[in-house]
């Protein structure tokens, strides 16, 4: 894109990032609008197009200003990148991170470098090695012959960085190690249940959701008292495995402790929890949770939960709902469903006797930086991303969910166990490879052990203030930028000197010789 802008004028760069937003964004979100119709998924394509209009005019802006001092763009045009993803990730109704360049390195060299500072880092590198390139192709690009030396420098620089991630990947990514012992590890059973039909009336489907969920995990049971199947030490159920909150309803409850009995083990599951406000006697508020159904002595009961923190605008709650219910009638079928709070971490014990700290970033969640660094700073030893994607019927987005899982692996050096409803359900290592995944839309039941990590990585400690820092310096330098060019506008053209002439007409002559 910069090799492109710096040869066309500012109006014409405006509408060419537009479109380049517009057309990522279009193939990127068809899911959005499968069962809401095509509205929803071109709005939403529009809106995510507008920060590619921003970060292209700030990089016209930041070429401009730029002109004789190239070496600077290499460390604010990536940085200015970073800062439209941060705002973008967080407004409007609390930003949307699909779509973030670093998404697209999981499985490659370049994912490793999450670990120094989040997503931020692996979306600056990118950048940074693009627009090397880029800069090192200008003359073959617009004809010119131009300074050798330049293009030798940027060149190197886009070597020379590739080949720093790719030594740093390949020494701290590596595969999950043996700790050596039981106590260092968890086995697990993710459990995907399917639904009886796609389409958005999955939550009429309630009991037969919650009904296929209890008989996976009844059939693992069997096969663990046939001796076919070790025992697990917990069983994970996605997001909305029981839609009828066993916390108002007798039947629920009971079907998910006979499934707790019947496998022996602890389930961590998703359900909806109506609860009243403090203070304020006869109101109730809607969450989304994970609980873990855990022994209480002699009887079995709800244990630690996760209220969702991060929801789905226009899914979970429906911003602007008055003004809206005049546009569409999906508008009353959004949920009500308000953040909760919390670290996301659930503590739950095991037939070991020891209580395991898991890390819970709900579905949507995982795209929000927040979800798993503030588990993993509360303690969380294994990360688990349940999700239900059952309303988005074959489209990539389960596919891209899971990506991020992957990435957030790498980043923080855990395990992510994914259990969906519908798929795809997978069991991620800590080096971001898939040690196993389920087919979409059937019955399935993953088995595996992951190893319990404590140790935090640099992005657990700093990566907020690297990712504010970036986005920062990249928000600053284009508005230097700007400043300087209004203030030249202002000033008008300089007069040029004889001197001046001559000494462009020797600058002309040395470009032709190199």
């Amino acid at each position: 894109m910069a090799l492109f802008f710096a040869t066309v004028t500012r109006r014409r760069a405006a509408v060419l990032s537009w479109l380049s937003g517009l057309t990522l964004y279009a193939l990127l979100l068809p899911w959005v609008g499968e069962f809401v119709g095509a509205s929803a998924w071109i709005a939403l394509a529009v809106v995510q197009s507008m920060y590619s209009l921003a970060f292209g005019l700030g990089l016209k802006v930041l070429l401009g200003w730029a002109a004789g001092r190239r070496g600077g763009l290499f460390v604010t045009v990536p940085a200015w990148f970073v800062a439209v993803e941060w705002v973008r990730s967080r407004w409007p109704f609390g930003g949307f991170g699909g779509g973030r360049l670093a998404w697209g390195q999981v499985g490659g060299p370049m994912a490793g470098l999450i670990r120094l500072g989040g997503p931020a880092v692996v979306t600056w590198a990118v950048v940074f090695i693009g627009l090397a390139v880029g800069w090192a192709l200008r003359p073959a690009w617009d004809g010119a012959r131009g300074h050798v030396r330049p293009r030798l420098v940027s060149a190197g620089a886009a070597v020379v960085l590739s080949l720093a991630a790719v030594g740093y990947h390949a020494a701290v990514v590596r595969p999950a190690a043996d700790y050596g012992g039981d106590a260092n590890h968890l086995r697990v059973a993710a459990v995907q249940g399917n639904v009886p039909r796609l389409g958005l009336d999955f939550n009429s489907q309630r009991r037969a959701v919650l009904d296929n969920h209890v008989h996976e995990t009844g059939a693992l049971g069997r096969q663990v008292a046939a001796g076919t199947a070790p025992p697990p030490d917990v069983v994970l159920w996605p997001e909305n495995a029981s839609d009828i909150s066993p916390f108002s309803n007798s039947d629920a409850r009971a079907e998910i402790e006979w499934a707790v009995r019947a496998v022996g083990a602890p389930i961590v599951l998703g359900t909806v929890s109506s609860d009243p406000v403090p203070g304020d006697p006869g109101t109730s508020v809607d969450h989304n949770v994970m609980v873990a159904w855990v022994p209480q002595g002699d009887r079995l009961g709800p244990g630690e939960r996760h209220e969702k923190r991060f929801l789905q605008p226009f899914g979970e709650y429906m911003p602007l709902r008055g003004l809206l219910r005049h546009v569409s009638s999906y508008v009353d079928r959004a949920g009500s469903f308000v953040p909760g709070t919390g670290n996301g971490v659930i503590h739950v014990p095991t037939r070991q006797g020891r209580p395991v700290a898991l890390g819970v970033a709900t579905c949507y969640e995982v795209a929000f930086d927040g979800a798993f660094r503030d588990a993993v700073r509360s303690g969380a030893q294994v990360l688990v991303s349940p999700t239900n994607n059952a309303t988005f019927g074959f489209t990539d987005m389960t596919y891209q969910q899971l990506a991020m899982s992957r990435m957030r692996a790498i980043e923080y050096d855990r395990a992510v166990v994914v259990p969906a409803t519908s798929g795809v359900s997978a069991l991620v290592r800590p080096d971001g490879s898939v040690e196993s995944r389920s087919q979409i839309f059937t019955p399935a039941v993953l088995q595996g052990e992951v190893g319990l990590r404590d140790t935090r990585t640099i992005s657990a400690r700093v990566g907020p203030g690297v990712e504010a820092a970036l986005a920062t310096l990249g928000g600053v330098a284009v508005a230097i930028a700007a400043l300087y060019t209004l203030a030249r506008r202002r000033n008008g053209p300089r007069k040029e000197t004889s001197g001046t002439r001559s000494t462009r007409r020797q600058e002309g002559r040395s470009h032709g010789k190199n």
